[in-house]
């Protein structure tokens, strides 16, 4: 296995930044033209988490895990919706694993919501990253993919009274941020920008 991919157990679970961006996620995701449609099908790549449960009550639609390597494998399906939330960093290769969304979304208004760090300064980079990205670097990623931005957001996962226990949780404060996505498969030859 991957040094690159976390393990969802009870200390990931437990972790209070997991929380506060599971609330922001939903609360994006709220705001999509999704929100209250049937959607049908979803797919949350990676592990079923609390935040799962809370997309299938948003949604209307029950998701499934993957259980495949999303750097090499194949997905299998059709879905209205998929979620790659906190995935993108932890993978060798993004490109194939949109290139495998972008071929397992199906219906107009089909959507995948991604979320990742915001590129850090390599001091406060987390080890189990392989690699972290800048908006420029994201959004050439999702048009090189076909995917074309509806709407994106930026967020801190942390606690206020956290970036104040130390020198690097305050440089945290200063660089800290999740940037969230909301994409739509681009249809005919588009530049994949807003």
């Amino acid at each position: 296995m991957s040094r690159y991919r976390n393990i969802v157990d009870s200390d990931y679970l437990s972790e209070a930044a997991h929380t506060v961006r599971w609330c922001k996620s939903i609360a994006f995701m709220a705001d999509s033209s999704l929100a209250g449609c049937r959607v049908d099908g979803g797919l949350d790549l990676g592990d079923r988490t609390p935040l799962t449960g809370q997309m299938e009550e948003l949604l209307g639609c029950r998701f499934v895990n993957s259980d495949v390597d999303l750097d090499v494998e194949c997905l299998e399906g059709s879905y209205g919706v998929v979620c790659a939330l906190e995935v993108l960093e932890h993978l060798y290769n993004p490109l194939h694993l949109l290139l495998e969304v972008r071929r397992v979304l199906s219906g107009a208004d089909a959507r995948m919501f991604v979320s990742m760090p915001l590129s850090r300064p390599a001091m406060l980079r987390s080890p189990d990253h392989f690699h972290e990205m800048g908006e420029a670097e994201a959004r050439a990623l999702f048009g090189r993919a076909g995917f074309r931005v509806q709407r994106s957001t930026r967020f801190r996962i942390r606690r206020p009274l956290f970036y104040l226990t130390g020198v690097k949780p305050f440089l945290r404060l200063l660089f800290e941020k999740v940037q969230m996505y909301e994409l739509s498969v681009e249809r005919g030859g588009g530049d994949g920008e807003e």
